[in-house]
């Protein structure tokens, strides 16, 4: 088996361009020739051409200058402007001039193309010959520099030269000769590979390329990361960037869950075994019990900048203004002109030194929020620069939001949609279909989900596994599998009505974060997971009613996951049904080649 670097490929001609074999990396695409011996437009001029430039620049805004400054001396002495004296007919000429120059200036290097083009054909056959030293000295590089690092050639980097596969595992890519050129001109940094989109304007011949390129470069193939089959078109500028294929996550379904008297068939992105049909029990157990109730109790995404002032005295002032009834409608009018969905609801600040933060907090129609909220904090930290001169902007975002992080502040004042859940399960549900008893699944709450969180000091961690219903249907519709970390917060309570016989289960989530439009809800699968639960879009009817749906109903499927896995737990069965259902004997690396 022949191991070695892949070798170059010889480019077939673009349109109306000569064909080089292949050319060194700090090349552009065009080359145009600079033989000493070509003719070039400034050699028409007396003087050097940098000097000449300098020149004229220099003559252009000494007469500007001087001009302005004369004509504003006529405005103050009501002299008309059209009486000139001679310097400034001078001074008019010498503008006229240096204008006329400038200006063609910039074409001297579109006439100089046209005048080296016609000795550039002499020397392709002189590239052609240097072409297999020029592979050679690459050969002698510990390993190539990708365009999108920004690395220089001029040193080459003391990396380790990656481990090549062999040349029958390479991938086989379907590329045209025009393709396979503009490949080459990414792996030798010509071309960077984020551009390659406006560049081309196809996107999946972009990632097609790309891909081709990343190959090329670590010398490791990718063939199992699927390429076709994707509308990278709809990712363009909002999603993801420099992408080279898509992964494939079975999706799931579990259900019916019946919420608020409707139901819903819940979708699932997850590669968890267990996890589904874990969920799918707990909704059967609910819809044998009656369903489940929700309540929204907020509906609030926040953005807390930072700002610093000379003194704690003058961040105080700023701080008693902000949490002035007086000044909130002020406020809540320049804060809402960021978007006719966003209102303002309040402004709590703290102070740390002279430092303040200031927790913004607004409504955001059906979607998540985070950009509609820091355009209207941004609205307002201008404004209050004319009457806080002195204040110093450190950050839009202080970490006193919270996002995408475990805070103390979302557990207690809530972000995003705030939301409690719960049921009463029959004592007959709890014997047939969880397979436990009322009293066991009681204690084990208590020791596990209370104590055993308090011991472990978690913050909004009272659950068992709450971050794993609310990750899968995150990532099923479109919603930032990152914000998982606050939407996840979660108390799971358990205790027994009905004179002991039958189960009281709620989840309290003060900061589920999701959205029904923008980000990734508007891709074609997370759009029909969205439409499977009916809120797809935003609601015409009532602005932001989709994303509270959407809220409730990922409340209620950590309610049924939360019964089902605590049951599993208190009768034995959690490793038993994992040894089942969440081992492979499959190597599904070699099923998917």
């Amino acid at each position: 088996m022949d191991f070695r670097r892949p070798q170059s490929t010889k480019i077939t001609p673009l349109p109306r361009h000569p064909p080089p074999p292949l050319k060194p990396q700090n090349r552009r695409r065009d080359v145009v020739v600079d033989d000493a011996n070509s003719p070039k437009a400034s050699d028409a001029l007396p003087l050097p051409l940098f000097l000449t430039n300098a020149i004229f620049l220099t003559l252009f805004f000494s007469v500007v200058y001087f001009l302005l400054q004369r004509w504003r001396e006529k405005i103050r002495n009501s002299t008309p402007l059209h009486v000139v004296s001679l310097s400034e007919i001078v001074a008019i000429v010498a503008f006229v001039a240096s204008s006329i120059y400038l200006l063609g200036f910039f074409g001297i290097d579109f006439v100089q193309s046209f005048i080296g083009r016609s000795s550039q054909d002499d020397v392709w056959e002189e590239e052609a010959a240097n072409a297999e030293q020029q592979i050679l000295r690459d050969d002698q590089m510990n390993a190539p520099c990708g365009a999108a690092i920004g690395c220089s050639l001029s040193s080459p980097p003391l990396i380790v030269k990656p481990k090549l596969v062999a040349d029958d595992q390479l991938p086989t890519p379907d590329l045209t000769p025009e393709d396979v050129e503009v490949v080459n001109l990414v792996v030798s940094g010509s071309i960077p590979s984020y551009s390659l989109e406006s560049k081309l304007g196809n996107c999946y011949r972009a990632a097609k390329i790309r891909r081709e390129a990343l190959q090329r470069l670590t010398g490791r193939s990718i063939e199992g990361l699927p390429l076709d089959g994707f509308d990278y078109d709809s990712i363009l500028g909002q999603c993801c960037e420099m992408p080279v294929g898509y992964l494939q996550i079975p999706v799931g379904v579990a259900g019916p869950l019946l919420l608020d008297g409707r139901e819903y068939s819940v979708p699932m992105a997850t590669t968890e075994g267990c996890l589904v049909a874990t969920t799918n029990r707990g909704c059967k157990a609910l819809f044998m019990s009656g369903g489940a109730t929700s309540v929204l109790m907020r509906d609030a995404m926040t953005r807390a900048p930072v700002v610093r002032f000379g003194s704690a005295n003058r961040a105080a002032e700023l701080k008693f203004f902000l949490e002035n009834p007086v000044n909130f409608d002020t406020l809540a009018v320049v804060f809402n002109r960021s978007s006719r969905f966003a209102r303002l609801q309040e402004i709590k600040c703290s102070i740390a030194g002279k430092n303040l933060y200031m927790r913004f907090s607004c409504s955001t129609g059906d979607a998540m929020g985070m950009n509609m909220v820091s355009k209207g904090v941004q609205n307002v930290l201008e404004f209050l620069q004319s009457d806080f001169p002195d204040m110093d902007v450190i950050g839009i975002s202080g970490n006193y939001c919270s996002d995408k992080k475990p805070a103390a502040v979302n557990w207690i004042e809530g972000r995003g949609k705030s939301v409690v859940c719960e049921a009463v399960i029959k004592e007959h549900v709890v014997k047939k279909v969880l397979k436990t008893d009322v009293a066991s699944l009681v204690e084990l709450n208590m020791l596990k989900n209370l104590a055993g969180s308090a011991m472990a000091g978690a913050l909004g961690g009272f659950n068992a596994h709450a971050a794993n219903i609310v990750s899968a249907v995150f990532i099923a519709t479109g919603q930032d599998p990152a914000q998982n970390v606050e939407s996840s917060h979660c108390i799971t309570m358990m205790e027994p009505v009905n004179d002991g016989k039958d189960l009281h289960i709620s989840v309290t989530m003060p900061s589920i974060e999701v959205g029904t439009v923008g980000g990734g809800t508007q891709l074609a699968s997370q759009s029909a997971c969205l439409n499977l639960l009916g809120v797809k879009g935003a609601d015409k009817e009532s602005p932001g009613g989709n994303a509270r749906l959407l809220a409730t109903i990922v409340a209620g499927s950590v309610l049924a996951a939360e019964l089902s896995l605590m049951s599993a737990i208190a009768a034995g069965h959690l490793v038993r049904s994992h040894m089942k259902y969440n081992r492979s004997s499959k190597d599904v690396a070699n099923v998917a080649t």
